[in-house]
Parts: structure tokens; C-alpha cells; sequence
């Protein structure tokens, strides 16, 4: 976590503490999980889904390098980051949302992740630093390798999906696609603007460096977004859509790239950006309530994070955030003016049937990050008071439900407890590891892996899965891609719920 060195901020931190030591206590039920094991295994997951050359520290022994040629196409280097889920391509939007909930995790509550011993690596809080920067290095290369480009897509997706390959197998296109000014995308470049910022953040201490330069970086995208303004849905829509096109338009991303910003700047440049959100605000949709946050939709989100610097420090013009993310919570919570939200017969969040468990993740973490930046405070949920603990219950709820306390008594993490899925929508976990099979296994032939009722060869430890349907029903079959698969957006954030559970486990006597 970042905080001020002086004494206003050592003092509210202690505030801070004292709150939410007491919230946790409130909030305690009945089921109860080893939050840290849980941890640990989400962000291994990170490690499975690396494309590029593998470092020597990697953990996840069945995979081995891929996609060494990436960027060759357009005579550029982009090698390396993250496949989103369980196909071989890599989609810019999606990937930098990733490494953007990653860093915020790791900012928020790094400080509840233990650290390597005596500084030399191998901690938890070392390895989720190591998630980010895998991101970071790669949005680095799609930003800076070309002057007014951002590189926003390996691979063509339905010739990728034609196939069921190994990453370490695929010799489909590696086509590379980007965002110009003649062919815009201020959705992915706002989303990787806010990327690189956060990631700044979580560098700044101990690799200044490296800080700066993706700090650099971002401001130089954030530019490029804001000033040719357009949507990668309607530049790209022939390989983005349906995949992940960005049905909330642009203005989200813009608004959310200029949040981090103003959180990554120095003092000294701080009010560049929060003049930007004070002029652009209305515009950029400041005042539109939305009760969804996900890699496409960043307008409760960016809402959450501006109330930081309300509650924190009553920065002017900000405390119009703060009263709309008190609606969103409200949204959230049965019983109160203003809720609006769907939960299944067990208490799952349900937002929709393709892949719920992102919402449900992303949802935790800004309940917790609220209740964190409320301190002391209250939402207003009409004439009710919601107290923190309130919003910390429903997160530990969510992230329970995930982790086995759910009608079906499964962990939709696959890895953690005794009963998980072991039939997981992704071609590397279902086909024999390279290391076990040396022989190339073709585009067709990878398909009899994909409908096998045989469990999946290779465990991806950590995954979340799509998850149950609004009765808590789940088919555990790799064709039931909707509700098998697991993507780097739905463990992101759940990183930070787990860290915060996780590390105030210990304070809770």
C-alpha cells in the first residue's frame, strides 16, 4: 500500500487499521478458509498463463515457452504477456485490465501480503509484483515500439479458436493488430494509460526506474487515447468483436486512465489530471450510475477510486464520487434503499450466465476497497447508515462461496480444497504438457482433448472458473466454456480480496 510519509497520513493510516479491525471482527461467519493457501494459488495461475519465454524461476513446470516470434509481422517486439483465458491469443483490452486490478491489489493491500525472506524474493507479495511487471514489460512494448501506435492484439481469434493447440503447438496466424489516429482506440488506450499508472505505483518504492519509464508511458498513451478519440469496437470490430468489444464506449477508460494518473503523479503535477476529471467529468459520464464493473465498464470503479481522495483527503470537486458510489453499494446490499442486485438460492452475486465470476470478484474487491476508504464513515443508502462491516461481510461472503461454501460444496478455484473442477475450458491444461509429450499435437487432433470426459492432464492451480448459474447449478465439462473457464480478469482483483482476507486473519484474535 502507498501512503504518506507525514504525519496526517501515518495518522490516518492508524485510523485506517483501528476501522477495519473492528469491521473484520463484526464480519465474521461461520465458514472460514485458508485465505493465504488460496492466495498463493491465484497468483501461481498468472505463471500458467505467460506467453513468451519462460523465466527461470517459473513454477508452472507443465508450460514452456510460446509465441517467440509475436510482433514479428509488423517487424516489432511483442513477446511475452498474458493469454487472457483458456485460448492462445492475446487481447490488449482484457490484459491490461489485468495487470491494472493486479497493481490495485497490490496497492491497496500489498501490505497484507507476506514479503520474501530477509528481501529475497519467493513471498507473496513478491510474486504478485512479478504478475504485474510480466503485464507491465509487454504494455511497454505495445506502447513505445512505434510512435502514435498502440499494439492491441496478437493473434486472429477465429482461426486461434479453429483450433484446440498447445500455446508451445499453435502455428496459427500471429497476426498483429493496433490503434492508430487514423484508426483510433481510446477504450484500449485508456485501459492501458491506467495500466501502466497503476503499475507505476506499485514499483515506485522499490524500483524507481523502472516506475518512472512506465509512468512515462503512460502519460504519453493517455495522450494518444484522449486525443484521437474513438472506439477499438469500431476501428478493430472484425477481430475484437464479439470477443471483447467495449460496449460501454470510451469515455469510461478515459476518466478511469486519468484517476490513476492523478493518483500516480508526483504533488507537483497531480492537478494537471484532477483538472482534466473536474472538466471532463460531466462528459465522461461523472454523474451516470452503473452497477457493473468489468474490463469493459470502468465507471463504478473509477467512482470508487476518486472517493479515495475525498475521504482521504477532501479534495475539492470529488465528493460528487463519493455520493455515487454510495448508490452502487447500496445496489449491492438487500434491504436498503436502492438495492437492485440479483444473488442466487446461495448467496452468489449473479450478474449473467457467460462467465459470472468476474463480476463477483471485481465486486468483492471495491466492496473492500471502499470499506477501506471509509475508515470511519458511513454509506448513505437513503436514511440508513451502512457501516463498513457491512460491505466487508458481503466480500468475505462472495470470495467464501468461491472458495466451497456454496450449496454444491465445491471451490470453483481449481487447486484449492478437495472438490474442484478437473474439467477446465483451456487447451494447456487439457492436452499432455510438452514436457510429457514431445511429439507436436496438431490443430485437429488437439479437439479429442477438448471433448474427453477424462480430467484435465495438468492442474491449473488457482483458476477461477466461470462458475454456477443464477440456481447454483454448474456442469463441470470443458464444452461448457461459459461456466469452465477461467481468465487473468476474474483472478485479478480477487487477488486483493484474498490478500485482505488473508493478512487480517492474523490481526483477529
Amino acid at each position: 500500500m502507498y501512503s504518506s510519509k507525514s504525519k496526517s497520513g501515518d495518522y490516518y493510516l492508524l485510523v485506517v487499521v483501528a476501522a477495519l479491525v473492528l469491521c473484520l471482527a463484526a464480519a465474521r461467519e461461520v465458514a472460514a478458509f485458508n485465505y493465504a493457501d488460496a492466495l498463493d494459488k491465484a497468483i501461481l495461475f498468472f505463471e500458467a498463463q505467460r506467453s513468451g519465454k519462460l523465466p527461470p524461476g517459473q513454477r508452472v513446470t507443465w508450460r514452456a515457452d510460446s509465441g517467440l516470434s509475436d510482433g514479428s509481422a509488423d517487424q516489432v517486439d511483442l513477446v511475452g504477456g498474458y493469454y487472457d483465458a483458456g485460448d492462445n491469443i492475446k487481447f490488449g483490452l482484457p490484459m491490461a485490465f489485468t495487470v491494472t486490478m493486479l497493481s490495485w491489489s497490490v496497492v491497496e493491500f500489498g501490505d497484507m501480503m507476506p514479503r520474501g525472506f530477509l528481501g529475497f524474493g519467493g513471498g507473496q507479495l513478491d510474486n504478485a509484483k512479478e504478475a504485474v511487471r510480466w503485464g507491465a514489460d509487454y504494455l511497454l512494448k505495445a506502447a513505445t515500439a512505434t510512435p502514435d501506435t498502440l499494439y492491441v492484439q496478437v493473434a486472429d481469434p477465429y482461426q486461434d479458436h479453429r483450433c484446440w493447440e498447445r500455446p508451445e503447438d499453435m502455428d496459427t496466424p500471429r497476426t498483429v493488430y493496433k490503434v492508430t489516429p487514423q484508426s483510433p482506440g481510446s477504450d484500449v488506450a485508456g485501459e492501458t494509460a491506467a495500466a501502466l499508472a497503476a503499475a507505476s505505483i506499485v514499483f515506485r518504492g522499490c524500483d524507481p526506474a523502472y516506475s518512472a519509464k512506465l509512468l512515462q508511458a503512460a502519460r504519453q498513451v493517455f495522450d494518444f487515447a484522449d486525443r484521437y478519440r474513438g472506439s477499438y469496437s469500431d476501428s478493430l470490430s472484425s477481430v475484437v468483436c464479439p470477443f471483447y468489444c467495449s460496449y460501454s464506449g470510451y469515455h469510461d477508460e478515459l476518466l478511469w486512465a486519468a484517476a490513476w494518473l492523478q493518483l500516480a503523479s508526483p504533488s507537483s503535477e497531480k492537478d494537471v489530471y484532477l483538472s482534466y476529471i473536474s472538466s471532463n467529468g460531466h462528459a465522461l459520464g461523472a454523474e451516470q450510475d452503473d452497477f457493473t464493473f468489468s474490463w469493459d465498464d470502468k465507471r463504478v470503479s473509477t467512482k470508487v477510486l476518486l472517493s479515495k481522495g475525498f475521504l482521504q483527503s477532501k479534495a475539492d470537486g470529488l465528493q460528487l464520487y463519493k455520493a455515487h458510489t454510495d448508490n452502487y453499494i447500496c445496489s449491492l446490499l438487500p434491504g436498503v434503499n436502492g438495492f437492485q442486485s440479483q444473488y442466487t438460492p446461495g448467496g452468489l452475486l449473479f450478474k449473467e450466465g457467460d462467465s459470472n465470476m468476474q463480476y463477483v470478484t471485481s465486486t468483492a474487491f471495491l466492496l473492500l476497497a471502499y470499506a477501506k476508504y471509509l475508515a470511519g464513515a458511513t454509506v448513505s443508502c437513503g436514511s440508513t447508515a451502512v457501516a463498513p462491516s457491512t460491505l466487508i461481510s458481503l466480500a468475505k461472503k462472495q470470495v467464501d462461496y468461491i472458495l466451497g461454501a456454496n450449496p454444491a460444496g465445491m471451490s470453483y478455484m481449481v487447486g484449492f480444497g478437495s472438490r474442484y473442477p478437473r474439467h477446465v475450458h483451456h487447451r494447456g491444461t487439457s492436452m499432455p504438457s510438452v514436457r510429457d509429450h514431445r511429439g507436436r499435437i496438431g490443430c485437429d487432433e488437439g479437439f479429442q482433448y477438448l471433448h474427453s470426459p477424462e480430467p484435465d492432464r495438468n492442474v491449473l492451480v488457482g483458476a477461477v472458473v466461470g462458475g454456477p448459474d443464477g440456481g447454483d447449478g454448474f456442469s463441470d465439462s470443458r464444452d461448457n466454456y461459459a461456466q469452465a473457464e477461467p481468465s487473468t480478469y476474474t483472478n485479478a482483483p480477487l487477488v486483493g480480496a484474498l490478500a485482505f482476507f488473508a493478512g487480517a486473519h492474523k490481526i483477529i484474535p
